[in-house]
């Protein structure tokens, strides 16, 4: 049975770091698709903007992995902050002037997830020398339930009624929020990493690779990694295209859109709650099975009824079950990695899983063409492929 994170010293302020950016990011994200729909009526333009978003991964990922393994991560994190800062004050700006168009969004999708590469890998990377190995599931599933908590249950009802102030506000907050988590990370004193000397001449595209040799020698990581892949692809059609499922398909406005990301992150707080549970009963891998089968359910329910009062429960089982995948996904990746190759190890894992989310982002938008809520049966099907095959190499 694993031990629970304390709060006390680096991983209180790691968390409060982690809760206060989501607030900020939540607010952009959700107001960000509600810009879009505004500047342009292609569904393929709204969904390139969540595209934009995760494309930088499949640029920069491995590099940012083989950076992270190198530099002070404590350090790296708060620069990197600073600068995402900047970068959505100055977006923030351009939208109080009325000069907001599709080119600008995309741009700055691009940029925000450049520079998160370097972030979340180093991020990732951190952990282990915050908390003890043993307390790394509780440490986890607390980070992503905070952040979930912060994200849904607080920021997401707030963007319609900041919106009322002015189409500039959520960008403005979140940029004030990357300053606040800059300053807590700055603040951490986390454990030295034993790290061996590099060899002599070893360049970062060597040491990306060693990233990439320690996920594929390790049989449970690699397979795990193959479905995470899959059902990214299915989120990028789902999250991509959830705006238009909303208040188009369902007709139910920025107030049913706002409903809809609340009640996901109230099923994903739930989730964080109790994403120990099916580990410790069925062991990781098999709750990550069950997570996927009863995702694949409430997808399908999503889909197939045309409803509000459907959609709301079937997002938020999706996000419960999704944060048990999650959490055991993380916190497999750390226990079976060395901490002198967990940023690139890191780096490996999410680039590979998360490329399949700007070819999701763009079925997505293909699939919406056709019917608004084409992309959530979609979604439905590549995450029941993704648990079968994963059920099928797992003994």
């Amino acid at each position: 049975m694993s031990a629970a994170a304390g709060w006390r010293g680096g991983f209180g302020r790691l968390w409060a770091a982690a809760v206060v950016s989501r607030v900020g990011d939540s607010l952009r994200t959700a107001a960000l698709p509600l810009l879009a729909v505004t500047l342009t009526d292609d569904p393929l333009l709204v969904a390139a903007v969540t595209a934009c978003g995760f494309l930088p991964w499949l640029l920069f990922g491995l590099l940012g992995g083989a950076v992270a393994d190198r530099v002070d991560q404590r350090r790296a994190m708060w620069a990197v902050d600073l600068a995402r800062g900047a970068l959505v004050a100055g977006f923030a700006l351009a939208v109080a002037l009325g000069h907001a168009s599709i080119v600008l969004l995309l741009v700055l999708a691009f940029a925000l997830t450049s520079l998160g590469t370097l972030f979340d890998n180093a991020a990732s990377a951190l952990l282990p020398a915050v908390v003890p190995a043993e307390a790394l599931a509780s440490a986890n599933a607390r980070l992503l339930t905070g952040q979930q908590m912060a994200g849904g249950i607080l920021a997401a009802p707030l963007v319609p009624v900041l919106l009322l102030w002015g189409p500039a506000l959520p960008y403005a907050v979140d940029a004030a929020t990357y300053l606040l988590a800059a300053l807590l990370i700055a603040s951490l004193r986390p454990a030295a990493v034993d790290r061996p000397p590099r060899p002599a001449g070893s360049t970062l595209r060597a040491e990306t690779a060693e990233g990439l040799r320690t996920l594929w020698r390790d049989g449970v990581l690699r397979r795990v990694c193959a479905a995470t892949t899959l059902t990214n692809v299915a989120v990028g059609a789902l999250i991509a295209t959830l705006v238009l499922h909303v208040t188009d398909w369902l007709g139910a406005g920025s107030g049913g859109y706002a409903a809809a990301l609340t009640a996901y992150a109230a099923g994903a707080v739930a989730g964080g709650l109790v994403a120990r549970k099916p580990a410790e009963r069925l062991g990781r891998i098999r709750a990550v099975l069950l997570a996927g089968a009863v995702q694949t359910a409430a997808l399908l329910a999503l889909g197939a009824v045309r409803e509000l009062w459907a959609l709301l429960p079937a997002l938020a089982v999706f996000g419960l079950m999704g944060m048990v995948w999650n959490v055991q996904q993380t916190t497999l990746l750390q226990e079976r990695t060395p901490a002198a190759t967990l940023g690139r190890t890191s780096a490996a894992f999410r680039t590979l899983a998360i490329a399949g989310a700007p070819l999701g982002a763009l079925l997505g938008g293909a699939a919406a063409t056709w019917a608004p809520n084409a992309p959530a049966l979609l979604a439905a099907g590549l995450f029941g492929l993704a648990t079968v095959s994963l059920a099928g190499q797992i003994n």
